[in-house]
């Protein structure tokens, strides 16, 4: 199958795991990791996850830490051609929120679980994450991914946590909503004429 075909498939499932047709999929892409999970929102925190203008400080994260959220969800959710990817639309930021309001498990299991994926990185490629080469990137985030149904370790669950938090952030974010999912909000009524059923006329 072409990238131009797995680029759309992956896509178009998404929207619908978006919209809560509970759509399953493959784990990647040709270039990149879909999801199959669906989410509702989270409040007012979900609804700022649009990209911010001036540099983010991060309120739990350190930097190294935000970079390599930032590589691991633009696999999940790249750049295409119709629309931003899962970097542009906020989801690092989204996800140092929500990770900074979680329970200490929840922290625990996103700062073990980055420091996981790096070192089974070396381990396979001599190379950091962030270092290695998209391919090899691929490569590392599918073999964590094949148990994802019943993940055991720890580089399964983070992988699972991660690409639940960057579906979620993306598909709150404007760049999800307006850009991907094409929602243009509600629609203006000039007059609402109500039920025009005769029996229902005073």
């Amino acid at each position: 199958m072409s990238d131009d075909n797995n680029n759309v498939s992956r896509r178009d499932a998404l929207k619908g795991i978006a919209v809560g047709l509970g759509t399953s999929l493959p784990v990647l892409g040709s270039k990149a990791l879909a999801q199959q999970n669906g989410h509702e929102g989270h409040g007012q925190a979900a609804a700022k996850t649009a990209p911010k203008e001036q540099t983010y400080k991060a309120k739990f994260f350190k930097p190294e830490q935000m970079a390599l959220i930032t590589t691991i969800s633009a696999l999940i959710i790249p750049t295409d051609d119709h629309s931003k990817g899962a970097k542009e639309a906020g989801v690092p930021e989204f996800t140092d929120l929500m990770v900074s309001e979680s329970p200490a498990e929840t922290k625990d299991l996103w700062t073990s679980g980055l420091a996981a994926i790096d070192k089974l990185s070396k381990e396979k490629f001599q190379l950091a994450f962030n270092q290695a080469s998209e391919e090899q990137q691929i490569a590392l985030l599918t073999e964590v991914s094949k148990n994802e149904m019943r993940p055991q370790t720890l580089e399964e669950r983070f992988f699972r946590a991660i690409k639940s938090m960057t579906i979620d952030g993306y598909y709150t974010s404007e760049i999800g909503i307006k850009d991907e999912l094409q929602y243009k909000g509600n629609t203006y009524l000039k007059e609402f004429k109500g039920c025009t059923h005769p029996e229902h006329q005073s």
